[in-house]
Order: structure tokens, then C-alpha cells, then sequence
């Protein structure tokens, strides 16, 4: 039989970042990407991907971003 998945919780609201707080966190996720591509290209990474991952990251980041500049 299949198992019945649990939903994940909602994320917490309460949580706002500012811009600049964001740009901060955009920035670590680019040198983390950076230091991912960097370790894939010398055989080091053991899962691939996470490349994908801190793509959507920075994506969703930057979608914020511009969220919260236009308002």
C-alpha cells in the first residue's frame, strides 16, 4: 500500500527580511554556487545537485527582491 504523505507546514509569516538583508543572503548563495561549480569541475562534489538547488535559491531570492523594491 502507499504511504500517505505528510504536508509540510506552512511557512512562518511572522519572518519579514529586509532588502538589504536579502541582497546579504543572495550573496552567499552566489559564493556558494560559485565554490559548488568550482568543487564540481575538480571532481569533489559528491551530489551534483545542488547546483540546481542553489539556482532556485538565488531565483527565489531575486523574485523577492524585486517584490519587495516595487511596493
Amino acid at each position: 500500500m502507499a504511504e500517505k504523505t505528510v504536508k509540510k507546514p506552512a511557512k512562518n509569516a511572522e519572518v519579514v527580511k529586509t532588502v538589504d538583508d536579502l541582497k546579504k543572503d543572495l550573496d552567499a548563495k552566489r559564493k556558494d554556487l560559485l565554490e559548488a561549480k568550482r568543487s564540481l569541475a575538480s571532481g569533489e562534489l559528491a551530489n551534483p545537485r545542488v547546483l540546481g538547488a542553489y539556482r532556485k535559491d538565488i531565483a527565489r531570492l531575486l523574485t523577492e527582491i524585486n517584490v519587495k523594491e516595487q511596493q
